[in-house]
């Protein structure tokens, strides 16, 4: 499938923009999930600056895709986008996980505009998602359900549960995009508890399976051009093989920035980095 090549240059510049934010506010909370947040910025980016159906000036659209952030701790990522879109103003997120504001490590659906469910106990995201998705077919609604889970987060038993029930439903309008940077908290997952082979997994429960290269824009586009319409009966999901803490030389592949912080200094050369990778430099 062809892409659009200035598509993908907007989309690739707004990843570069997404990251930076992301340093800026772990500088403002003093720390922050920042490993997973900077592996899931491309696709967060594909999905929410060109594929979900959304209005950020109408928060209760009953036509809009419902996106359920279920490593909730990505909110690092998440929240500025939500910013940038429209949802609300970027200076309220001037004292992220600061005293009274509304912005923590994880999202909270009753303080932050565009969230649809507050999370962060892994697990639950994708049985929610199941819920929202299992809604719009009793009521013959045409939103799609997507759901982001991290891959430590498949140790979770309730994933399963969740995965063999959007199944049973013929819940072909539910979406799951599993982060896999082969890191949680406690090192590799294949040391921890293995995950392979995970595409086989997903297709031995009954979903449709992509596998795609998390950083690459062409195919995180393409994989979600792919996607049939919400009236098949079968769940998709994408495997996005990505990098923890993508983008910083330092944080890639090192279990020890799941959770970091950066003092400005280190923010700034850190941001002189990820600007360098804009104008062709390493990314």
């Amino acid at each position: 499938m062809s892409v659009d090549i200035e598509l993908l240059a907007r989309l690739e510049s707004k990843a570069i923009d997404v990251r930076k934010k992301i340093v800026e506010l772990t500088v403002i909370a003093g720390g922050g999930h920042i490993g997973g947040a900077l592996s899931m910025a491309d696709v967060m980016v594909a999905l929410y600056y060109h594929y979900l159906r959304i209005d950020p000036h109408y928060h209760d659209w009953p036509d809009r895709d419902r996106f359920i952030l279920s490593k909730g701790h990505g909110a690092l990522c998440l929240c500025p986008i939500l910013s940038d879109v429209g949802f609300y103003p970027e200076e309220l997120m001037n004292n992220f996980n600061g005293l009274d504001s509304p912005f923590g490590m994880h999202p909270d659906m009753h303080k932050i505009p565009g969230i649809e469910m507050s999370t962060g106990s892994l697990g639950h995201g994708l049985s929610i998602a199941v819920g929202c998705a299992l809604s719009a077919r009793l009521d013959k609604a045409t939103w799609r359900t997507c759901c982001l889970l991290g891959d430590g987060e498949l140790n979770e038993g309730m994933v399963w549960e969740a995965a063999m029930s959007a199944s049973a439903f013929k819940l072909g309008n539910l979406l799951a995009v599993v982060d896999r940077n082969g890191y949680s908290l406690d090192g590799p997952t294949e040391e921890v508890m293995p995950l392979e082979p995970l595409v086989k997994k997903w297709e031995a429960f009954g979903w449709q399976v992509q596998e795609v290269d998390g950083h690459d824009m062409s195919e995180i586009v393409a994989a979600l051009e792919a996607l049939p319409p919400v009236s098949r009966e079968v769940p998709q999901c994408i495997i996005a093989k990505t990098t923890k803490g993508k983008g910083v030389s330092f944080m890639e592949n090192k279990a020890e920035w799941h959770y970091g912080g950066l003092d400005e200094e280190k923010a700034g050369t850190v941001l002189a980095e990820m600007e360098h990778s804009r104008n062709g430099g390493r990314c």
